[in-house]
């Protein structure tokens, strides 16, 4: 299969994806363009708004696509019953927090590192989209939290609790 055909079935594909969007309706009806078009088009120009970071507006759009995707995922693992799906997103959130605190520390530095804002968005892409933030998380973040922060186990909090009411009951 040629990059042509791959191409044209990747834009129908678009197409129908997108077919209850209804203001792609009105885009289709008023330009005789494919709605994938739009698509792409918004995409490029969101691409270009962080590249050249107009305004400083890369931070901000940069910050939106690391938020939108897994804000979704998260709202819509609230409604699932298993708990797999919050713990990676969980653990995507712990890593967002961890990179938008560092990069407060740093962001008069960042801002002039060039196309700084196109790599945090790749990145924030790749941690939530292909599950890098385990990944992040594991080597970097764990290993620092694990010397700090010990969880209890439940029957050892049950042992405590009871240690302190026979305790407690002793002392009145």
């Amino acid at each position: 299969m040629s990059y042509q055909d791959q191409a044209k079935r990747y834009l129908s594909q678009l197409d129908k994806s997108t077919k209850h969007i209804s203001i792609l309706d009105q885009f289709e009806k008023q330009t005789n363009l494919p709605r994938s078009y739009a698509v792409l088009g918004a995409g490029a120009l969101y691409f270009l708004l962080i590249l050249f970071n107009f305004g400083g507006i890369g931070q901000l759009l940069s910050n939106i696509a690391g938020f939108v995707i897994p804000g979704y995922y998260s709202l819509v693992a609230l409604k699932t019953t298993t708990s797999s799906d919050d713990t990676q997103l969980l653990t995507y959130w712990v890593v967002f927090a961890f990179i938008n605190v560092i990069e407060f520390w740093s962001n008069t530095i960042l801002y002039y590192v060039p196309f700084y804002y196109v790599f945090k968005t790749g990145v924030l892409i790749y941690l939530s989209v292909f599950n890098g933030a385990t990944l992040v998380y594991n080597s970097v973040i764990r290993p620092v939290s694990d010397k700090y922060i010990h969880v209890e186990s439940p029957i050892s909090s049950k042992i405590q609790e009871t240690a302190e009411g026979v305790s407690t009951a002793i002392h009145n």
